[in-house]
């Protein structure tokens, strides 16, 4: 898959994702795709930013659904804000 595949892909999958965390008080946007690192970078918000199971909803909820669903994508990271 080429990288703007990829991205639109994880975008849809992080949109399905979404209203379970708002449901929790949380949320969670795409805030970019490196091709090189085959990482996916996203900001958790909400009650989410600061839940002591964030660790837990990152690793074993969003980031294993999305390799689950895009192989080519090695690990999801969470950061406070934008990278460039």
């Amino acid at each position: 898959m080429k990288k703007e595949e990829i991205e639109l892909k994880i975008i849809q999958l992080i949109d399905k994702i979404r209203p379970f965390l708002i449901n929790d008080g949380g949320n969670i946007n795409f805030i970019k795709y490196d091709h090189k690192e085959k990482t996916v970078y996203v900001s958790l918000s909400g009650a989410c930013k600061d839940c002591a199971m964030i660790d837990i909803t990152l690793k074993d909820g969003i980031e294993e659904m999305i390799i689950n669903e895009i192989p080519e994508i090695k690990e999801v990271r969470n950061i406070d804000e934008e990278v460039s």
